[in-house]
């Protein structure tokens, strides 16, 4: 029998601290659109996961849903959005709170990395039990997260740019960072709060790759010359750059196809790496360790894999697929406007562990 998709909010912000969080926890059920499943209910699925991948006119994680829930009869998908991202996560492991989600869809090297530095070795996420899964050998190689614990799987990627209406800019669209500094660009920069954000945390940790230990004082550069940072994408890109408030946004390098699909002016969305480079974003899924749910938690992530959902995947969330391109049907659209910059910048689990917490702590009490 088929179900109806929930999404839920969890609105604990990323700022706030144990004692603050432990009365937010108490308020949620009341600021929930709908209550949380009951925990003995197996065939329902919470997916924890990020705005854009279940709102906007037709959002990957919708489809996701109702595809699985086609192939899995008495399945249902819960969607979870934490306000605070995967914050949430790890203060609710901290206050020995209820995990109100089997699954997380949408985590990055960087989260996990924060998970762990705060958790010790308290794991958020479980091993992955390989043995339940079929479709893990059509990651890409080159994608395969470096955890040392093996508990997350790519399912998509992306390479974190600029984006540039060109029709607003008097001048060229600048590519690099030092061109960002210009007094052209003055009040004309969009980013995302690193703390509550993935591409957010992804730019900052690319100007962490740039500039090293001298990275905040960029950053004070660009508050200079009046970078606006708002919560995430979804505010950043579709309520502020799509309206026109700002010509440059910090997106990804697939931008022309979701602009392409919507018959947007493509000048408008001009991609610019930085000296040929951009930071890759590689997105997983992971399955919290204390789930009640494990058997259907694999068979998501495993579907996740699948040639169907991999091809809506990248049509749907516009991003690269996880998987090699024969087991992934890529539309024209997307072979025509997808940029793949010359060069990836990215960190491994070693270079960010032990950085992390830091790095957040400090942008949050300079920048944020």
């Amino acid at each position: 029998m088929r179900r109806r998709t929930f999404v839920r909010g969890v609105g604990a912000g990323s700022t706030v601290g144990v004692a603050g969080l432990a009365g937010c926890l108490e308020r949620e059920t009341d600021e929930e659109e709908e209550p949380a499943p009951p925990d003995e209910d197996e065939d329902t699925l919470r997916v924890a996961t990020y705005t854009s991948m279940v709102t906007g006119e037709s959002p990957a994680g919708t489809w996701l849903a109702e595809a699985f829930e086609e192939e899995h009869e008495d399945a249902e998908i819960v969607w979870t959005v934490p306000e605070a991202g995967i914050e949430n996560y790890v203060r609710r492991a901290e206050l020995e709170a209820p995990i109100d989600a089997d699954v997380y869809l949408g985590l990055t090297l960087g989260e996990l990395v924060y998970a762990d530095e705060n958790l010790e070795d308290d794991r958020l996420f479980e091993r992955l039990q390989r043995d339940r899964l079929t479709n893990d050998d059509r990651v890409r190689e080159d994608l395969t997260f470096d955890d040392p614990h093996d508990r997350i799987l790519p399912f998509d990627t992306g390479y974190v740019t600029l984006v540039a209406d060109e029709a607003e800019l008097e001048e060229e669209v600048p590519d690099s960072f030092e061109a960002l500094l210009e007094s052209e660009y003055d009040h004309s920069l969009l980013a995302q709060d690193p703390r509550r954000s993935d591409p957010g945390l992804a730019f900052l940790l690319w100007t962490v790759a740039e500039y090293g230990d001298d990275y905040l004082a960029y950053w004070h550069d660009l508050l200079d010359n009046g970078i606006r940072v708002l919560d995430g994408w979804t505010e950043s890109y579709r309520e502020a750059y799509l309206e026109g408030e700002r010509p440059l946004v910090v997106s990804y390098s697939t931008d022309r196809i979701g602009a392409s699909a919507a018959g947007r002016e493509l000048r408008r969305h001009v991609v610019s790496p930085f000296d040929g480079q951009g930071y890759r974003n590689t997105e997983g899924a992971a399955v919290f360790a204390d789930t009640p749910r494990t058997e259907l938690a694999y068979e998501f992530v495993d579907f996740v894999l699948s040639r169907p959902v991999q091809s809506q995947i990248v049509a749907r969330n516009v991003q690269f697929p996880a998987v090699e391109e024969e087991y992934v049907d890529l539309e024209e659209r997307f072979r025509e406007h997808a940029r793949e910059p010359e060069e990836a910048v990215t960190f491994t689990y070693d270079d960010l562990h032990g950085t992390v917490t830091g790095l957040l702590a400090e942008w949050g009490d300079e920048i944020g």
